[in-house]
């Protein structure tokens, strides 16, 4: 697949210009009078010169996702075919990097794959979750359908990943601004004090001694201590990713944090009742389903849960019998998603879970980030505030003896 420029008027007579990705200069001229471009000069793209840094760029957004899967669907419900849309999507998308997936997902269904089979071949743009969507739009015919239902499904799933994100943005701020203070004060500002202090001796009040102390020890081991942090972080994330007990670990222990602990168990739940819902409405076996949302659930603790359910299954229980067993999920839902399968309307049910959850996790995120404002500033505020008052002491000491 290669890259043409082109240059040519609309049937409306408006010049247009731009970069067309096709196998030959025939085939990119074929599509352009397929998008009504005509007396179009198509030319060789000159190879662009790419600077890849490691961590920086290259990755797909979700949000990308959601545009392209909503033209799609447009497209598709228009009557136009499958390959002729994702040759225009290819040329539409900024990003480079999903750019040349689309391409290479066209290049596999222009050669006789299915179009999951084809997007199952991109797992780091297009998880489970949406291929067997996808696969099942395939199977049934609503192709359209089922994509405005993945759009819709993802922009859910990003505005939660927002709302949690956003309700640790402040305490992570006003950590890492007392962090930085209280560095500054030790290294700069308290020896400046020392210096003053220097004839007291052991006459100083012990909370200016403790002070100068870490003072001292900061100042002569602070690279030490930035090195130090570094491979902490380094070792935890290594451990994070490849063990799963360690990471099971980690679960079990924020769970149990109070205020965050429940908001990450309702953040679960809405996922997980968004996530089944929307794969058995769009007619994903239930097995299948649970396997893909256990996954996609980003949680050890969460993860187990839904597999112990989808053995319980397999071996002819309902869901909500085993989903009570787990402790995992509240009693609410339990009692929710029974009714849904002795009324047939399971997903119709989970949806419901869901949308609950998610004005609960708005609440929830409200009410953590509104009791976390008065602690953080306390704990700043009582940091340098004692500080401060270690440095005075002696001042206060002295003009006593002046009196």
């Amino acid at each position: 697949m290669e890259s043409f420029k082109y240059a040519g008027k609309t049937s409306a007579g408006v010049m247009k210009k731009g970069v067309i990705q096709a196998a030959s200069k025939d085939e990119a001229m074929s599509l352009l009078r397929q998008q009504g471009i005509r007396s179009a000069t198509v030319k060789p793209k000159p190879k662009d010169i790419e600077i890849k840094i490691p961590g920086f760029g290259g990755k797909v957004k979700d949000t990308e996702i959601v545009i392209f899967t909503r033209q799609f669907a447009t497209m598709i419900d228009a009557g136009l075919p499958l390959v002729q849309c994702l040759g225009i999507l290819s040329t539409q998308t900024e990003n480079k990097t999903f750019a040349k997936t689309i391409a290479t997902v066209k290049q596999d269904v222009e050669g006789g794959s299915t179009y999951a089979d084809a997007l199952r071949k991109h797992p780091n743009v297009f998880n489970d979750l949406y291929v067997n969507m996808v696969e099942a739009g395939e199977v049934g015919g609503i192709l359209d359908t089922i994509l405005n239902r993945l759009a819709g499904y993802i922009e859910k799933a990003v505005k939660l990943k927002k709302q949690v994100k956003g309700a640790m943005v402040y305490p992570s701020v006003v950590l890492s601004v007392a962090v930085i203070v209280v560095g500054v004060i030790m290294v700069y500002v308290i020896p400046v004090f020392q210096k003053m202090f220097a004839g007291f001796g052991s006459d100083l009040p012990a909370p200016t001694r403790l002070v100068i102390a870490m003072s001292i020890f900061v100042k002569a081991n602070i690279l030490y201590v930035i090195i130090g942090s570094m491979i902490f972080v380094a070792l935890f994330s290594q451990a994070y990713k490849r063990s799963h007990r360690f990471k099971k670990g980690v679960h079990i222990f924020l769970l149990r944090v109070p205020l965050i602990g429940s908001l990450i168990r309702k953040v679960a739940v809405a996922k997980f009742t968004r996530t089944l819902g929307t794969l058995i409405s769009s007619g994903v076996p239930i097995l299948d389903g649970l396997e893909i949302v256990a996954k996609t659930a980003n949680n050890k603790v969460v993860e187990e849960a839904v597999m112990k359910t989808r053995e319980s299954i397999r071996e002819g229980k309902t869901i909500a019998e085993p989903l009570s067993e787990t402790n995992v999920f509240p009693p609410m839902v339990v009692q929710m998603i029974s009714v849904g399968e002795q009324t047939g309307a399971l997903d119709a049910m989970l949806s419901k879970i869901a949308d609950f959850y998610d004005d609960e996790v708005d609440n929830a995120v409200g009410t953590l980030t509104s009791m976390l404002e008065p602690i953080m500033m306390v704990f700043l505020g009582g940091t340098v505030g004692f500080l401060v008052v270690a440095m005075y002491l002696p001042v206060f000491k002295m003009a006593e003896v002046v009196h």
